[in-house]
């Protein structure tokens, strides 16, 4: 009898292991590597030019960069709370199928898959390419058609690797980080020495008030939001996350901490050795400072420059095509979207949806209004996650909010929340950010929310399809 008992349980748990599901594989490392290595990407080398074009002046571009890393900080803490919350992987869809319903949820699915993810990583990609090419050519201009030809291929390497497996996706993503911290290091040096050494000239009369034009301020900390997101692609993965409760929040805050202090820094080093106008005249600023305080090794610095854009993209492939896969499963998105390779435990078919669409948008799109376009419904999104949040919180006051789990007392849950005036905070700055665009840019945000009320119809039409006649 006891034999059988044995016999019975080893066979359980021989299924379990050969179960075809995706498993709890990233540790704390691959977490933080995965944050910072996705919100370190091209923004950090392009959206200074959009930051100080859209604000006026350095001082007040300076006080963009940091007042939007406060402001991902917050919503990077909220987002720790729902992710301890709600242990689902999906991100953004979870949370808002969990506490506004369906129809937002499928919203939220719908445009990432319509045009906010095909238009992100066509941006990082386009400024992978850019790297790439640009410098075998000057002083020239590169031909367009080149650098979306590279930029093709880097998208084709980056689905490749997360097609294949998940440990190699994420042993790239942590070999990826390390590259590009080494460059903002590399960027930072030189401009906190030229500064020690008294070169202050581009920050006196730092903040001019005649070249401040509030209607197009928005815009400004839309291009250094840009440069911030990815902060919430750990949360597309909680289910592969080992011991979310704790890992889930600490890499969140330590990555986001870190990014904010290296952005800050990177700027203030651009500024030193370059006055705005030449800031602006650049379409690859980080170049030119490599021209101006790095000869030596102003031929690596694009290179570096790319590789980080490549991380930053293969972040994006790899969060994403999991909230497509929860989608699936919960009868949001077609059933063949829910199934995972049966040797290599990937999410092939979401995966691969991703890789023509964001062809298509690489091909046809130009980079700043890529960033006005995809901006509005992600922050959007973003912003109704959090009141759902707080919605929830009102709703249910006893629900468990694990935030984090105590390393010393690892048999007691800590419930602790995010205080509400933080909650409060990002979700109405967000809807004014977003208000304020519509006005701003009315064309490209416009568009953005056309697109995304043509889910509407959609959700009726396939998944309350009972509810028609």
């Amino acid at each position: 009898m006891e034999r059988t008992q044995i016999k019975k349980e080893q066979d359980k748990g021989k299924t379990e292991e050969e179960a075809v599901r995706l498993r709890r594989q990233i540790g704390l490392l691959p977490a933080v590597s995965f944050i910072i290595g996705t919100v370190v990407g091209s923004g950090i080398f392009i959206a200074p030019k959009g930051v100080l074009m859209n604000s006026g002046s350095v001082g007040l571009s300076l006080l963009v960069w940091a007042l939007c890393g406060l402001l991902s900080l917050f919503g990077a803490l909220c987002y720790a709370e729902l992710g301890t919350t709600f242990t689902k992987s999906g991100g953004h869809y979870t949370y808002l199928l969990e506490t506004l319903g369906p129809l937002p949820a499928f919203l939220r699915l719908w445009v990432e898959f319509l045009f906010i993810r095909p238009a992100v990583a066509s941006y990082v990609s386009l400024a992978f390419g850019r790297y790439i090419v640009e410098p075998l050519f000057a002083p020239c201009p590169a031909p367009s058609a080149l650098i979306k030809l590279v930029s093709i291929l880097g998208v084709t390497f980056v689905v490749a690797v997360n097609c294949w497996s998940v440990n190699l996706a994420s042993r790239t993503q942590v070999i990826l980080t390390f590259i590009k911290m080494f460059a903002l290091v590399l960027i930072i040096i030189p401009g906190v020495i030229a500064l020690a050494k008294g070169k202050t000239e581009n920050f006196q009369n730092g903040f001019e008030l005649e070249s401040i034009t509030l209607d197009r301020l928005p815009l400004a900390f839309y291009n250094g939001l840009y440069a911030y997101g990815g902060w919430f692609y750990l949360n597309f993965v909680t289910e592969e996350v080992i011991n979310p409760n704790r890992n889930i929040p600490l890499a969140i805050i330590c990555s986001m901490v870190t990014v904010t202090v290296f952005y800050v820094l990177v700027n203030v080093a651009y500024y030193t050795m370059m006055t705005p106008a030449e800031l602006l005249l650049s379409d690859a600023v980080a170049v030119t400072f490599a021209n101006r305080a790095l000869q030596g090794l102003a031929s690596v610095i694009p290179i570096l420059v790319a590789l980080s854009c490549l991380g930053a993209l293969n972040g994006g492939f790899f969060g994403s095509p999991r909230m497509l896969f929860v989608g699936a499963r919960e009868g949001h998105w077609p059933p063949i979207f829910s199934m995972i390779h049966i040797r290599q435990r990937t999410p092939l078919p979401a995966v691969l949806l991703l890789y023509p669409l964001v062809v298509v948008m690489l091909i046809t799109g130009e980079i700043y209004q890529l960033i006005n376009f995809a901006s509005f419904s992600r922050w959007f999104f973003i912003a109704l996650a959090t009141l759902g949040m707080l919605i929830h919180r009102y709703r249910f006051p006893h629900h468990p909010r694990p935030f984090k789990d105590s390393d010393h007392l690892s048999c007691m849950l800590t419930h602790l929340k995010v205080p509400l005036v933080i909650a409060v905070t990002f979700t109405v700055v967000c809807f004014f950010i977003v208000g304020l665009s519509l006005y701003s840019d009315p064309w490209n945000t416009g568009q953005s929310c056309a697109l995304t009320l043509t889910g509407v119809p959609v959700y009726y039409m396939t998944v309350h399809r009972f509810r028609v006649p």
